[in-house]
């Protein structure tokens, strides 16, 4: 195999993306104060002297309701191009398709309505 311009275009394009990634860590390690000692340890460094542990448990409806609102959120975005594209089709069969994926996702928010995700306590353990 020869070696030839565009490897080494290939090879310096590669060492000058790991020198671009890697050097600004390299410099902060070398060159950054290091500070020990006094507030820089503490939990949320803000002027506030914390009380308590900063090791809090949550919930796990917190967890599930953003997983239904990512998925969600998905689904919702999957519409805007799937509206763009079908403006230049005939017939009903996008708006059929379309009608069933929204359907769906309603029986997707019945369900979960109907198993008490949206239902927050009024206690957290």
């Amino acid at each position: 195999m020869v070696f030839d311009w565009l490897h080494f275009a290939i090879v310096l394009f590669l060492l000058a993306g790991f020198l671009f990634a890697c050097g600004p860590l390299i410099l902060a390690m070398l060159f950054a104060p290091k500070a020990r000692g006094g507030d820089v340890g503490m939990p949320y460094e803000c002027g506030m002297v914390p009380y308590g542990s900063s090791w809090t448990r949550w919930g796990v409806n917190y967890y599930v309701y953003a997983l239904i609102f990512l998925a969600f959120d998905v689904d919702v975005l999957y519409l805007f191009p799937v509206s763009t594209a079908y403006v230049d089709a005939d017939g009903w069969v996008p708006f059929v398709k379309v009608f069933i994926f929204l359907l769906f996702l309603i029986l997707s928010v019945v369900y979960f309505w109907a198993k008490g995700v949206f239902t927050w306590p009024r206690r957290i353990q």
